[in-house]
């Protein structure tokens, strides 16, 4: 199966779906697995949501000019790009030796009401304790590793649909 063959369409409905399954996922081990997000998680939730959301659009759109997919492709760069920089991080943090991993902060719901959007931003990026926490692996990987291998994944779907020949 040769998924660079497929159309501008179905290429993004995959995105799509891939997407959306993610998010079911990450709810499904919240929900019944008591699995909690760290901050970071819940940023990385945001990317997958904004992503699936611009491969939705595109796809259900789906433009016949090579111009009209170059832009959803900006588009869908954009939240892919900050979801790998998100995953990256956390990664990186929860390789961290247990001395280094910064101090765990206050929920994250504390924080949105306490300070501006921009701070808030700038205290999930830099990490905390919580997130530096492995609760599950799967095939050696854990969850964030996976996020960023999903993220890597869906930035080489939106360049193939967006920017291939056709």
């Amino acid at each position: 199966m040769n998924i660079s063959r497929w159309s501008f369409r179905a290429q993004c409905l995959l995105g799509f779906a891939i997407c959306a399954a993610l998010i079911g996922f990450a709810l499904f081990s919240q929900f019944q697995w008591g699995l909690q997000p760290c901050p970071l998680c819940i940023f990385q939730r945001i990317a997958f949501a904004a992503l699936g959301v611009v491969l939705l659009i595109a796809g259900l759109h789906a433009p016949r000019g090579g111009k009209g997919r170059a832009i959803y492709g900006v588009l869908a760069l954009i939240p892919a790009l900050v979801g790998i920089g998100i995953a990256a991080r956390h990664v990186w943090i929860t390789h961290l030796p247990a001395d280094q991993v910064p101090e765990c902060g206050p929920p994250l719901s504390f924080m949105m009401e306490a300070n501006p959007l921009t701070e808030v931003i700038k205290k999930v990026l830099t990490g905390s304790g919580e997130c530096a926490k492995v609760d599950w692996t799967f095939l050696g990987l854990s969850m964030p590793a996976w996020s960023l291998l999903w993220f890597v994944l869906l930035t080489l779907l939106v360049l193939t649909a967006a920017f291939r020949r056709r």
